[in-house]
């Protein structure tokens, strides 16, 4: 699943994406610290992976997604 970052904070490492429908959803620690990131900005296209309704791994768009 695709969606556009909307915050991020680099004190916590989470925040928030848009999907491509509105929905925003919001992702934890654990779901940054999954991926191979150091930083996101606003606007960043990513690649979310979902477990029971919450991102559990975020990446950049031109990153796979593990198991996807």
């Amino acid at each position: 699943m695709q969606a556009t970052v909307r915050s991020f904070d680099e004190g916590t490492r989470s925040g928030t994406v848009f999907l491509d429908d509105g929905t925003v959803l919001e992702f934890g620690t654990s779901a940054f610290d999954a991926g191979p990131l150091r930083l996101l900005r606003t606007g960043q296209r990513v690649n979310l992976g979902m477990s029971g309704g919450e991102i559990s791994y975020i990446t950049l768009s031109t990153f796979p997604v593990p198991d996807a």
